[in-house]
């Protein structure tokens, strides 16, 4: 296994070379393939329609910040809803199981078809399409989930239609966020007060059967999903859909909003998977970070992730901080979430990270998390939905001028109604961005990717040899000087 491991890097290595080589062949004018594509950027940059085709057509390398659930368009919750025979509930906008009265107001989902009004309305509910700025975007937002109902427990459906659109959207990679094992989660947590003293709150875990019962549940709810993937994308046929070819790892969410004997199962879940599952390469808290139980227990939260850290060392963590807004929350909520996520709760990679300028010292946590390589996963449109945050107010230029490395994200795309393009136009139309700065942090994405040694070898490889066939291909649309 060694020796096919080493192997797999040489080749992967010498394909990285050659990528490399081609990348740097002048073009015909004289000047290199990059250079006439950051030429013909610059000179279309300013026409909506030109840079959104440019973009669309640039590998985009991986989105490391994407929830599994809000991904997916209403559109298509409704499609399998009414497969499923469910019901909608006209008075919450909600999808739901049980039996279906039209007349009591929760007609079959299926008469959503005939009725482009309340199929409209129901989209309108379950996302933020024709959402009104001057409301409550963060309350909508998140209230969109729970309109989902038992619609999003296809994951295998959610995979296929995920991977299928990152491919068409050149996007190579996927770490997606899910619950993998939380009904066993939950059950046992139910039967276990808290301990504050965390390691015989560990053991009494392990002692109920944590380690082996969410191994088994999410090993088989991971395997069912996979393989429901690959029967809808037609995987290994002739006819196989471009998703197929989209590498997919997972990483197991926390629910931060709980008591903390359920939160703390649930992070041992995550480093005990991320140990035993090669699948599952991370964890990550989620629920909104303004949430009050969240807020009270953040501390708390912390120092479970500081202890759990030094049990499973080898485990990369990756935390939702910063998601936060003056207004919001009180002032000392946003004074170190960033920091003591980093310091703390060991996360080598932050998510959104919108409240940078509002910690203490802010300019001393900027270089910190320059000088150990912290990427913040950049996620425009759901920081504009939830936040009301953009433009001048949006801390991504801050991150690149202090050096701190950054990649662009959908966080929720099907509830923003957003795509891996479309937050790509967004990074340049609001933080006018030249095309050197969008590649770094493409292949920022990958670099700073949990993918285990081979796969990111071979993901980088094969990122560099999309980025020089996208740079040929422009290269040659540059008009001549």
């Amino acid at each position: 296994m060694r020796r096919l491991t080493l192997a797999a890097l040489v080749i992967a290595a010498i394909a990285g070379v050659s990528a490399q080589t081609q990348r740097a062949q002048p073009s015909p004018r004289g000047e290199s393939a990059e250079a006439a594509t950051a030429k013909r950027f610059a000179a279309i940059r300013s026409g909506p329609l030109g840079l959104r085709a440019f973009l669309r057509e640039m590998p985009k390398g991986g989105d490391l910040h994407n929830h599994l659930s809000g991904s997916i368009y209403a559109e298509s919750y409704l499609r399998w809803a009414a497969d499923d025979k469910l019901c909608f509930v006209v008075a919450t906008m909600t999808i739901a199981a049980g039996a279906c009265d039209a007349a009591a107001g929760n007609p079959p989902v299926s008469a959503l078809f005939q009725n482009s009004a309340l199929y409209n309305q129901a989209i309108d509910a379950m996302s933020m399409r024709h959402w009104n700025p001057s409301l409550n975007g963060h309350d909508q937002f998140f209230a969109a989930f729970a309109k989902f109902g038992p619609a999003s427990s296809k994951t295998g459906e959610m995979l296929a239609d995920l991977t299928s659109r990152a491919a068409a959207d050149h996007v190579s990679y996927l770490e997606v966020m899910l619950t993998p094992a939380g009904a066993t989660v939950f059950r046992l947590a139910g039967g276990i007060p808290f301990d504050s003293d965390l390691a015989q709150l560990r053991e009494k875990f392990l002692a109920a059967g944590l380690r082996d019962a969410v191994v088994t549940e999410a090993k088989t709810r991971l395997d069912t999903a996979e393989a429901r993937q690959r029967e809808l994308l037609r995987c290994g046929t002739p006819q196989a859909d471009a998703g197929c070819m989209v590498t997919v790892r997972y990483i197991a969410q926390v629910a931060r909003a709980g008591v903390p004997q359920a939160v703390f199962g649930q992070m041992l879940t995550g480093f005990e998977l991320a140990t035993r599952d090669p699948r599952v390469v991370s964890l990550n808290l989620v629920q909104p970070e303004d949430d009050p139980t969240a807020l009270r227990d953040f501390r708390l939260q912390m120092s479970m992730l500081d202890f759990l850290h030094r049990q499973y060392p080898t485990v990369p963590i990756t935390l939702h901080a910063g998601e936060l807004t003056e207004g919001l929350v009180p002032p000392p909520a946003l004074s170190d979430h960033i920091r003591q996520s980093i310091v703390t709760g060991h996360a080598t990679r932050i998510g959104h990270g919108v409240s940078v300028m509002s910690e203490d010292d802010p300019f001393a946590l900027l270089r910190d998390m320059a000088a150990k390589r912290i990427l913040v996963e950049i996620t425009l449109s759901s920081n504009d939905q939830i936040l009301g945050v953009k433009g001048q107010h949006h801390p991504l230029r801050t991150y690149l001028q202090h050096g701190v490395p950054v990649a662009i994200a959908t966080d929720d795309m099907g509830v923003s109604r957003s795509s891996h393009t479309h937050e790509f136009v967004k990074a340049v139309e609001e933080h006018d961005l030249d095309y050197r700065t969008l590649k770094g942090m493409v292949r920022n994405s990958i670099v700073y990717s949990f993918a285990d040694p081979a796969t990111k070898a071979r993901l980088k490889a094969n990122l560099e040899a999309a980025l020089a066939a996208f740079e040929r291909r422009q290269g040659a649309r540059t008009p001549k000087s």
